[in-house]
């Protein structure tokens, strides 16, 4: 293989380390899409007077040509990187993407304004400027590119926002994300608004603290710097200037804040929120002080929200928003929906297993749904459609893996959180007293920011904890039948007493050990009470959880919760029910659209465990009987095949074979298939054709001789709680073998973690947690090891012990495989290679026959690298 001549086609091939994982980029010529960093200057504030440098990232479309244009934003404490695997896989489906840090992140220069008109909306107009002189991205009309924006959290506020003051904004899916920033802060749930609303405290310190860091996440340098861009010369949408600027008196201007602090307080500002504009960290000291939202605060928040453009997006919106968010909570997504759609813009609404306190996140079909709405809004693809309203269920667990199972239901038109069919249900209890303790001390635990996935699990629903003296409780007896609940329960309540009080409302089920919280929701307000009783009607948070039969429906009301500001004040009031009955929100016409688990589950229980269990027996049966021969192979792999939903391949026919002994090194770049042929080889996903057999016997879920394989794939997972050592401890027990087989003295030798061991793994390194995941990989000493990126976070010599580990480890006569982007360390480690490229293998041998007679550009021995890169470039 002559690598000479070949240098600068090489060249164009970077191997790059983004957000923390392993991702190759390929820049083949004419392949896959390359991103091209770029420093594009814009120019905003009120009076247009100030100049900003955005850091962006431009994808062309792969297969090149003009392709519509996707505006990708990260959410708040990101950058621009935090989006590049999303970018490259938009760009790999034939769109032009660009990418960019927001003012006041990453490299960009200049200061957090959370989105505003005047600053935010105004650096995106140009950033749609500069991509319509793109000459890959497809244009309406001169200066009006085909562009759609999409994002997270942060990033889904400004496609909202931006799509109402560009009219050249074609389609949007913003997530999880809101639709009145004040509300957010400062809910109501008796819907009296922010200035009644009780301070969201724990997220809003987080959300400060988060631009604080600074830079929190630097972008690389950019390759050149783009000249100021002129005006847009976009078509005017009736509201902002068709020049693009927007002037201090627009219905979007931002108000001005008028505190003024002194030196001490300037310092404490700098020291708190150094990333904000003054004004609005002034304003965040002072609410965060007070509890209360100032008209000056809800005026700021609201200036940067949907709320304030009500009717001026009408473009076609597919809102993904969070079940499990106590930030920003489906009500928010309703708001948005509700808006668009009164202007007669086709709206879509998902509800999925995900959001600011955990969840499955469900990637791949969240990717989906938005290249969907993409290719049909963007490309015109007429034989794309969509559902208007799609939820997450739990699905129950899939018989084999013992893994929590999703499945979506989906209706014709959006429900809303009223439901289409509302269900009363009684509720019991008589007038109860709650105290409000001095201080707000101790509070009550719902949702807490960065512990949400720990309190609610993988189901999503929460172990609340309320305190004795501080809530009242309201009971249903227990349900004759099943009831899904989809949307927001609303009960009538009556305080008595004096003063003002913040109370929680809260949904549970009870049926179990313990009491549920689901999604760990709750529905703050305040009121003022009165010895005669002050009714209010509570909106409690909308949910959608399945309560079973004999299960019971409970309403409790607290006194205080930990993620809100506390009444500190001692006081007792009296709670009950102004009306009995709690009006539940249900849809039954909502139906199960495929994926997660049958419909005779629900309908035949009894025979689907039969059916389950036969399938499982003749599974093991068949995978106890191996192909005569084949019981000393490790591993063989002839001719598998993996789809994704969309119909584009993932893995193509796919075949090879890996004997004892061997370090194998797993090759690819970033969209290979390397980590699907993983799950697949793990039994994690089942493959479309071909088949995988590990030491004679073909994988399947519950097979016995998956036992015998030790993986460590998608990055580490513990539970932060717990010790090292516990967490291995754990690990092993949970596998139901004995304790004497699990070899720990050896786990732990190649931790070699001394006494962090036993430390709480949320005090762990990157390094430190990379290695107490390969250690727990080699419970029981399995015969084959696989291992995704082993090397990510180790220095130097970690990454020179962990050779001799896996060198040591198969010469014992196991086998490894190791998938890495380090080609240098896998030249060292692996004595064969598999090369994969686009879901296909490109090459397959030992690594010193693949090296044998190639030659770099400079005549001397190439390395792996060099050959690497003349591989895929030859099938690209």
């Amino acid at each position: 293989m002559k690598l000479a001549g070949r240098r600068t086609a090489a060249l164009l091939v970077v191997v790059v380390l983004a957000a923390g994982a392993g991702v190759w980029v390929l820049w083949p010529s004419g392949g896959a899409p390359r991103g091209v960093d770029q420093r594009i200057a814009v120019v905003d504030g009120p009076r247009d007077d100030q100049r900003v440098t955005i850091d962006t990232t431009f994808f062309p479309p792969a297969g090149g040509g003009k392709a519509p244009a996707v505006l990708l934003a990260h959410g708040f404490g990101g950058s621009k990187r935090s989006v590049r695997t999303e970018a490259e896989s938009l760009a790999d489906r034939g769109y032009a993407v660009l990418t960019w840090s927001a003012r006041g992140f990453g490299a960009s220069t200049g200061e957090i304004a959370l989105n505003s008109p005047d600053y935010e909306v105004k650096d995106v107009r140009q950033l749609v400027d500069w991509l319509a002189e793109r000459p890959e991205v497809l244009l309406d009309a001169p200066g009006d590119p085909r562009v759609g924006a999409a994002g997270g959290s942060y990033g889904g506020a400004i496609s909202l926002m931006a799509a109402a003051y560009d009219a050249r904004i074609d389609a949007i899916v913003p997530q999880i994300t809101w639709y009145d920033l004040a509300d957010a802060l400062f809910p109501d749930a008796s819907g009296r608004g922010p200035e009644n609303g009780v301070f969201k405290r724990m997220w809003a310190a987080l959300f400060f603290s988060r631009a604080s860091d600074s830079p929190l996440a630097p972008g690389g340098p950019g390759l050149a710097a783009a000249p100021s861009p002129g005006p847009s010369g976009a078509p005017s949408d009736g509201n902002a200037p068709a020049d693009g600027s927007i002037s201090a008196g627009s219905p979007g201007a931002v108000p001005t804040p008028t505190v003024s602090p002194g030196a001490g307080d300037r310092a404490g500002r700098d020291a708190q929120c150094g990333r904000f504009l003054p004004g609005i960290c002034d304003l965040y000291l002072q609410v965060a002080k007070s509890g209360r939202a100032t008209p000056e605060a809800v005026r700021v928040l609201r200036a940067s929200s949907p709320v304030s453009v009500r009717g001026r997006i009408r473009v076609p919106t597919l809102l993904i928003q969070g079940k499990r968010d106590s930030l920003f909570p489906i009500a928010h997504a309703d708001a948005n929906a509700r808006a668009i759609a009164a202007t007669g813009a086709p709206v879509e609404v998902a509800w999925f297993d995900g959001g600011h306190d955990g969840g499955d996140g469900e990637p791949e079909w969240v990717t989906d749904r938005t290249v969907g709405w993409f290719e049909r809004w963007l490309k015109k693809d007429t034989g794309v459609s969509g559902d208007a309203f799609t939820v997450t269920r739990d699905g129950g667990r899939d018989p084999g893996t013992r893994r929590p199972v999703l499945e979506h239901a989906a209706g014709d038109r959006y429900p809303g959180l009223s439901g289409t069919k509302p269900v009363p249900v009684r509720l019991d209890g008589g007038e109860q007293e709650v105290a409000t303790p001095p201080g707000g001390s101790p509070a009550a635990l719902s949702s807490v920011p960065g512990l949400g996935a720990l309190l609610s699990g993988a189901t999503g629903v929460a172990a609340s904890l309320d305190m004795p003296g501080q809530v009242a409780v309201f009971d249903s007896a227990p349900l004759a039948g099943s009831l899904q609940v989809t949307g927001s329960p609303v009960v009538r309540l009556r305080v008595r007493g004096t003063g003002e009080v913040s109370l929680f409302a809260k949904v549970y089920d009870v049926g179990g050990p313990r009491p549920l919280l689901p999604q760990g929701l709750v529905a703050p307000f305040r009121v003022t009470a009165t010895e005669e009783g002050t009714p209010v009607t509570v909106t409690l948070p909308a949910i959608d959880h399945r309560l079973a039969a004999g299960h019971r429906l409970r309403v409790a009301v607290s006194t205080t919760d930990m993620g809100f500001t506390a009444d500190t004040d001692p006081a007792v009031h009296r709670v009950s029910l102004a009306d009995p009955v709690v009006t539940v929100p249900t849809d039954p016409s909502l139906r199960l659209t495929g994926g997660g688990v049958s419909w005779t589950v629900w309908v035949l229980p009894l025979a689907a465990a039969v059916i389950a269990a036969l399938v499982l027996l003749v599974g093991r049966r068949r995978a106890s009987q191996g192909r005569p021969g084949d019981a000393e192979v490790p591993l063989e792999i002839t001719g598998l095949t993996k789809r994704y939903r969309d119909g584009e391949l993932a893995v193509d026919g796919l075949s090879f074979r890996v004997e004892r002994g061997q370090v194998l090194g797993l090759l690819g770049p970033n969209g290979a298939g390397k980590t699907t042929t993983m799950r697949m080889l793990m039994g994690l996903i089942h493959p479309d054709a071909g088949e995988i057999r590990v030491f004679g016997h073909p994988v399947a879920p519950g097979a016995p001789v998956l036992s015998r394989l030790g993986c460590f794939v998608e990055g580490p997972g513990f539970l932060p709680h717990l010790s090292g050592r516990e967490n291995l401890r754990l690990y092993w027990r949970a596998t139901g073998r004995p304790e004497g087989d699990a070899h720990m003295a050896e786990a732990l030798e190649i931790a070699a973690l001394g006494d962090a061991l036993e430390r709480p793994v949320r005090t762990y390194s990157q390094g430190m947690r990379q290695r107490l995941a390969i250690a727990q990989a080699m419970l029981g000493l399995p015969d084959l090891l696989v291992l995704d990126e082993p090397t990510n976070g180790l220095d130097p010599p970690q990454i020179a012990e962990m050779r001799r580990v896996l060198t040591r480890y198969a010469r014992d006569g196991r086998t490894v495989i190791v998938s890495s982007h380090l080609l240098a360390e896998v030249e060292q480690v692996c004595d064969h290679v598999v090369v994969m490229h686009r879901g296909r293998l490109v090459a397959a041998g030992r690594v010193s026959d693949l090296l044998v007679g190639a030659t770099s550009s400079n005549g001397h021995k190439a390395r792996l690298e060099e050959v690497f890169l003349d591989l895929i470039q030859e099938r690209s």
